[in-house]
């Protein structure tokens, strides 16, 4: 019954048109791939948008959430109220990323299955195919096999060059990139890394069994994801901003901020007392003095601060 409705509803007018779109660019039916891969997008670019401004929503919560992992990792209940606050403050919904995905994937179901129908080889296939084509259309059944050739592909088997397989996985990879935020937690930065591998490399893995026209479906798929990605972040994310300090530093950092701390209270505290590897925009985020308080009348001279300071001259005791 699902089935049928399935078929009836998405499948079957999927088809017609990916066959009359051939029809109407040559019988190139590469290039009606391309284009109903373009029109699926455009029709489903809101919901794409929304996706992925959520996503980079909830990527720039990631410090504040590693905070509360920290002061309230023990607490479950205690992180579970405070995260809820978090994005309720925040305006972020965590599940804004996923529900435009899933009203999407039936469409990129029904695409995958369409080609694959299409691209039919041996006489069952043809039955089947013969099954979903309107009678109404009669020009449907005129095109019918359609010419699977395109460039230097078969469209019908899968690519013996490899060059749509590594396209696929190039492409996926890009795409992951750019949406995968930095973080200084070495283990979470490991397990982005694995994962922005893991599933372009599957699925060029998967693009290698599979006839040539799934491939080509999903690398200008890709393309048009990079391309939005790129104007809804405003460049290129991942791929072009710098890799986050780590989150703790080393203890000789720690040591020499916290020495510094403590004497900014006691006398003038010189550049050789903060330390020389402590860089001035590092030391003026981290004590961050405010107007008013006793260590206002030392910001000029954090600010001032290089790498090899000299060191001051102190007046002798007598």
């Amino acid at each position: 019954m699902v089935g049928e409705i399935w078929d009836l509803i998405i499948l079957s007018p999927m088809i017609n048109v990916l066959i009359v779109v051939s029809g109407a660019l040559f019988n190139n039916f590469g290039l009606s791939i391309i284009a109903l891969t373009i029109i699926v997008r455009g029709i489903t670019m809101p919901l794409t948008l929304k996706q992925t401004r959520s996503t980079k929503a909830l990527q720039e919560l990631q410090p504040k959430m590693s905070e509360l992992q920290q002061k309230f990792g023990k607490d479950k209940q205690k992180l579970a109220q405070e995260q809820m606050r978090l994005y309720k403050e925040s305006g972020v919904n965590p599940a804004g990323c996923l529900l435009p995905m899933l009203v999407q994937l039936p469409v990129w179901i029904a695409l995958f299955q369409s080609i694959i129908r299409v691209l039919a080889v041996v006489p069952e296939d043809f039955l089947k195919l013969s099954g979903h084509l309107y009678s109404a259309w009669p020009q449907v059944f005129s095109l019918v096999p359609l010419n699977s050739k395109f460039l230097w592909l078969d469209l019908a088997v899968p690519d013996r060059f490899l060059m749509l397989p590594i396209l696929v996985g190039g492409t996926m990879w890009l795409s992951q990139k750019m949406v995968t935020p930095r973080t200084g937690d070495p283990k979470q930065q490991a397990q982005s890394t694995m994962m922005l591998w893991v599933m372009p490399l599957m699925f060029a893995f998967i693009t290698m069994q599979f006839p040539s026209g799934l491939a080509l479906y999903w690398v200008v798929s890709n393309v048009i994801q990079i391309g939005m990605q790129y104007f809804i972040t405003g460049g290129w994310g991942g791929l072009s901003s710098q890799a986050a300090k780590p989150a703790g530093r080393d203890k000789r950092y720690l040591t020499r901020i916290t020495m510094a701390e403590e004497k900014v209270g006691d006398y003038t505290a010189t550049d050789s007392d903060i330390g020389a590897d402590v860089g001035a925009d590092i030391a003026v985020a981290d004590m961050a003095p405010k107007e008013g308080t006793a260590s206002a009348k030392y910001q000029p001279g954090l600010r001032a601060m290089k790498r090899h300071p000299k060191k001051s001259k102190r007046p002798k005791r007598r």
